[in-house]
């Protein structure tokens, strides 16, 4: 016990700036029910590793399946992404037998993303193993795998954030969410260092091990998530509330929204269409392996955190956050410079710079853009309005990362056969075309951003209202 005190003792004494995180909680929502509550971002962060960073290249290169086809797959659990507004609006609405609006859609999607997972494996072993089956049972199966745990992983991740912000007060809901942010990327880092670490000597059982391994943790990290979170209210007679298509159109009528929302998805396409070729582009072009290949995942995730660190403090002392954005924009815009230079020359070293230069540059223009979402101010929509941001930028994503796959097996057809010239007989010549055109987006999404700079006038600070370790109850 003595010891106990001491510590906290000397945690009191600590600089608040070196805790970032302190002035999230609150005398109702203490910091460690906060981050309990966060451990279903570490479930959404698993999934996505593997759904986005190791299956693909998993798929592609060990298990010889087409780049189309994995592109697809990939792309068939954001099928499901534009339905997040509508889920979002459905558990602001929603009233259970037991009095939850938010558990009751968490819990669906959990058990969505626990069944995805559970067959996920088997269905890819199908997928690209000879067998007595017909092509389209493998096919199939993998459709469902991946769909099933894309409308978990959406279902999960909307109903938890709008969660997390009915716990918090109005002052700490961007705090809050932020935090649920920093969780999502520190949990893909992780994941991605034990993935790589358990996919090191690749085998079908490994692989197996290894997808199971992330469903059993989903149903056990969900469910400390929501034990005892969301309080149990006796069900009331509601009045009138209007439907999803008139609160949509309220909220898609309010000033900028609709510029605002053409640059999110101009933006999250342009970093999402590597996605599919990242991992292909590392083993193809510059040997590396799955171990390698899958660490780029957490590269990816860490260069994001550096930016929310960075993100925080320019915020802070007032920096618009859609010229944020644009900063993010134009480090993206090096970042896939140094991938493209890295398969000319060869150079692994540049690659993961490229990498991580990437993933600084959409985690600047990911938590920028959902600060700018926040302030486009939805009365007590809050799932609506954290549903239509993840809608997009999902859909988008998917529809991007569908297309890379296409443009990647499109071009280095024709290139084989000689039809686009001599340049296009180097397999990194599909590659380039691709982080090329990504280049072009980000330009655009520069375009889209430069008027809402001007438009928009950013609120008056509130006061500071930051809460210290020395409040803590001992």
């Amino acid at each position: 016990m003595n010891v106990q005190r001491l510590l906290i003792e000397k945690m009191k004494r600590i600089d608040p700036r070196l805790l970032p995180f302190a002035d999230a909680a609150s005398a109702e929502l203490p910091l460690g029910r906060l981050l309990r509550l966060a451990l279903f971002q570490v479930s959404v962060g698993m999934a996505s590793v593997l759904l986005l960073g190791t299956l693909n290249r998993v798929m592609i290169v060990e298990l010889g399946v087409s780049a189309s086809l994995v592109a697809l797959m990939v792309a068939l659990p954001f099928l499901f992404a534009p339905f997040r507004a509508l889920v979002g609006f459905r558990s602001d609405m929603h009233r259970s037998a037991f009095g939850w609006r938010r558990v009751p859609y968490v819990w669906t999607g959990t058990m969505l993303q626990f069944a995805g997972l559970a067959i996920m494996p088997f269905a890819l072993l199908l997928l690209g193993s000879d067998h007595d089956a017909h092509p389209a049972v493998g096919q199939i199966s993998a459709a469902l795998a991946f769909l099933l745990t894309g409308a978990g992983l959406h279902t999960t991740q909307t109903a938890g954030l709008a969660l997390a912000t009915d716990l918090a007060s109005t002052e700490q809901r961007p705090r809050v969410v932020a935090l649920m942010y920093v969780v999502l990327l520190l949990s893909m880092i992780v994941s991605g260092y034990l993935f790589s670490f358990v996919l090191a000597d690749f085998s079908p059982v490994r692989l197996i091990q290894a997808v199971q391994g992330a469903a059993a943790a989903t149903l056990v990290l969900n469910v400390i998530a929501l034990w005892k979170q969301e309080a149990r209210r006796r069900p009331e007679p509601r009045e009138a509330s209007p439907g999803f298509g008139e609160a949509w159109k309220c909220f898609a009528n309010k000033p900028q929204a609709r510029r605002f929302l053409v640059a999110v998805g101009l933006g999250t396409a342009a970093f999402n269409m590597q996605d599919i070729i990242l991992e292909p582009y590392g083993a193809e072009v510059l040997g590396l392996s799955v171990s390698a290949t899958t660490m780029l995942t957490a590269l990816l995730a860490a260069g994001s955190l550096a930016a929310f660190s960075l993100a925080a403090g320019l915020l802070a002392r007032g920096t618009h956050p859609c010229r944020l954005a644009a900063m993010g924009v134009l480090v993206g815009v090096l970042g896939f410079s140094m991938v493209i230079f890295a398969g000319a020359f060869i150079a692994p070293l540049l690659f993961r710079a490229g990498v991580v230069a990437i993933g600084f540059g959409a985690g600047l223009f990911s938590v920028s853009t959902l600060i700018a979402a926040m302030n486009l101010d939805s009365g007590e929509q809050t799932g609506l309005a954290l549903g239509a941001w993840g809608a997009v930028q999902a859909t988008c994503a998917g529809l991007a990362i569908g297309l890379g796959g296409v443009l990647r097996d499109s071009l280095a057809m024709l290139g084989a056969t000689g039809q686009l010239g001599k340049a296009f007989l180097a397999s990194s010549s599909a590659y380039g075309v691709i982080y090329h055109l990504e280049i072009l987006l980000l330009f655009l999404t520069l375009v889209a951003l430069g008027p809402l700079v001007r438009a928009w006038r950013r609120d008056e600070p509130a006061a500071p209202t930051r809460i210290q370790l020395a409040e803590f109850p001992n």
